[in-house]
């Protein structure tokens, strides 16, 4: 997209912005694409000195966005003008979809979707950098649990803001084939899903802590329940999901098994300390025949999975040697279980568009 070959500017400084504005935009495509010739070296220095790729492409889009929202700002004064109409329809909006299963195995390249409206570029621009923010508090996870855990919930809170501020006005402007992404049901789904990883990455500062069992199960569960409601919006929403992919689907539901399983896990532990063996051993026995049965099918998962798996049938089986050798108690089996209880505790931070105050005059 060149901005500048489009709109037409009334004095020098309207120009110069569009200029930026295409030039920002550039270095971002290529970035992401990989189709960039500058050298790792470049890259680096240009950046300040950033090492981490995924830090270099967010410094880029906080550089673009203003100058975007700055844009949409005067485009809105005049965008009853039916050259400004004209003007949006020639930069030929288009992006690609990471969600949908048609984009990931179109021999022919990824399915381009195209909307006239600059609010599908904002969208899709928030879009990539809540992306990015998940991407980058997965990257630091094993270093900075509290850094990490903070950039899920402000990855979170900037899905929230396209659910309700962004793609809605989106929706009820034009009826065209969009992609997954521009719809405020997936930000919702999106939003919930860095919640429940904020909440994940709280777990392990809570254990590390020597948090207990008994809370620890709560949260796990609380994790649960959020990825519920992700599916439930997506199994409600199926006529507009049907190209969704299987991977991504396969992945919430993996890890809403796994953090019911480990659930159960401190559930069993916690009433095996008040002495209730054989509840522990009724509790672990569910959680094994749950758990082996929402074993996922990609590899790298089943590994995570088949590990906590093992974790429980070890404790299964001392759990049972103990209640055999020494306390002889009942097993109890379905509705005589305690039930799950769940506790949520990570909010999403909200996010705050950021604008460039210049002002823009075009010759309408």
């Amino acid at each position: 997209i060149v901005f500048e070959d489009v709109f037409s500017a009334r004095d020098p400084a309207t120009l110069e912005h569009l200029k930026e504005l295409s030039s920002r935009r550039r270095v971002i495509e290529e970035s992401i694409n990989q189709s960039s010739f500058i050298t790792e070296a470049i890259a680096r220095e240009m950046s300040g000195g950033l090492t981490s790729h995924c830090l270099r492409d967010l410094q880029k889009l906080e550089q673009y966005l203003p100058l975007l929202e700055n844009l949409i700002f005067h485009v809105d004064l005049v965008c009853s003008n039916h050259r400004v109409v004209r003007w949006i329809s020639e930069l030929k909006i288009r992006w690609s979809s990471a969600l949908s299963s048609s984009s990931l195995f179109n021999l022919m390249g990824p399915k381009y979707f195209q909307i006239d409206n600059l609010r599908y570029e904002l969208g899709m621009t928030l879009y990539l950098y809540a992306a990015l923010l998940r991407e980058r508090a997965i990257e630091i996870l094993p270093a900075d649990l509290v850094q990490s855990a903070t950039l899920f919930r402000e990855a979170s809170g900037v899905f929230q803001h396209l659910a309700n501020e962004v793609f809605p006005s989106l929706q009820s402007a034009q009826s065209v084939e969009r992609p997954l992404e521009a719809t405020p049901s997936m930000c919702t789904v999106m939003s919930i899903i860095c919640l429940a990883e904020a909440q994940a990455v709280t777990i392990r500062k809570a254990e590390e802590k020597g948090t207990t069992v008994g809370l620890l199960a709560k949260l796990h569960y609380g994790i649960t329940e959020l990825l519920g409601e992700a599916t439930a919006i997506v199994y409600s929403n199926a006529i507009e999901y049907k190209d969704i992919s299987s991977s991504f689907l396969e992945f919430i539901s993996s890890c809403k098994a796994l953090h019911e399983l480990r659930s159960r896990k401190y559930l069993a532990e916690s009433v095996k300390i008040g002495e209730q063996v054989g509840v522990a051993v009724g509790v672990l026995r569910d959680a094994l025949i749950n758990g082996k049965r929402e074993l996922p099918g990609e590899e790298s998962w089943r590994s995570i999975f088949g590990k906590e798996i093992d974790a429980a049938s070890d404790m299964l089986r001392k759990f049972e040697n103990e209640n055999e050798f020494v306390w002889h108690e009942k097993i109890p089996c379905g509705d005589e279980l305690p039930r799950l209880q769940g506790n949520k505790i990570a909010n999403a931070l909200p996010y705050h568009p950021k604008r460039w105050e210049r002002e823009l005059n075009f010759k309408i």
